[in-house]
C-alpha cells in the first residue's frame, strides 16, 4: 500500500439516493450544519464562501470538540460544481490559530465526489495540496485533517439518515 504525505481520500456508501447526498453538500446551509460551520453564500463554481465554525448539530460529541474553535472564521474558494457529481474548493488546511496569517500559504483542494451504488450512493471525499503547506505545518495540518475527514464523512452519513423537513 502507498502512503502519500500530500493527499488524504475517505469513501463510503450512504444508504441515500444520489439527489438527498447532493443537496447535503452542496447547499452551504445543509454543509454548515452537518460540517461544523455557520457559512455565507452558496457554493457556486468562482465564489467565495466565508463564515465561523459552529458545533455540529448532528453528533454530540463531535460538536463537543468542536466548541473550543467555535467561532474560528471559515474561508473556501470553490473551484467546481457539477450538479449530482462533484463539488470542490480549495481552503487552507487546520487553520485555526488566531495568530497566524494563514493567507500567504498555498490552500489545499477538498473534492467531494458522488457515484451510484448498490444500496445508495458512495461519497468520495479527497483533499490534496499537503506537500505545498509549509513544513512547520504540514504535519500537524496532515494528521489533524487525516483524524478529521474520518469523523466527518460519518457525520454527513448521520445526517443523510436524519428524516428531512
Amino acid at each position: 500500500m502507498t502512503v502519500s504525505t500530500d493527499r488524504i481520500e475517505k469513501q463510503l456508501v450512504l444508504s441515500a439516493p444520489q439527489e438527498r447526498v447532493w443537496r447535503a453538500i452542496s447547499d452551504a446551509k445543509q454543509f454548515g450544519s452537518w460540517f461544523g460551520m455557520d457559512l455565507n453564500g452558496t457554493f457556486a463554481t468562482g465564489a467565495h464562501v466565508t463564515g465561523k465554525i459552529k458545533p455540529t448539530t448532528v453528533d454530540a460529541e463531535v460538536a463537543k470538540m468542536q466548541e473550543k474553535y467555535a467561532g474560528t472564521p471559515v474561508s473556501f474558494f470553490v473551484e467546481r460544481v457539477e450538479p449530482m457529481r462533484v463539488l470542490s474548493f480549495r481552503w487552507h488546511p487546520f487553520a485555526l490559530d488566531p495568530a497566524v496569517d494563514y493567507s500567504k500559504e498555498p490552500m489545499t483542494t477538498v473534492t467531494f465526489t458522488l457515484e451510484p451504488a448498490e444500496g445508495g450512493t458512495k461519497l468520495t471525499v479527497v483533499e490534496s495540496g499537503f506537500d505545498a503547506i509549509p513544513i512547520d505545518r504540514r504535519v500537524d495540518a496532515f494528521e489533524a485533517n487525516e483524524e478529521g475527514w474520518s469523523m466527518i464523512v460519518q457525520l454527513v452519513e448521520k445526517y443523510i439518515l436524519l428524516p428531512q423537513s
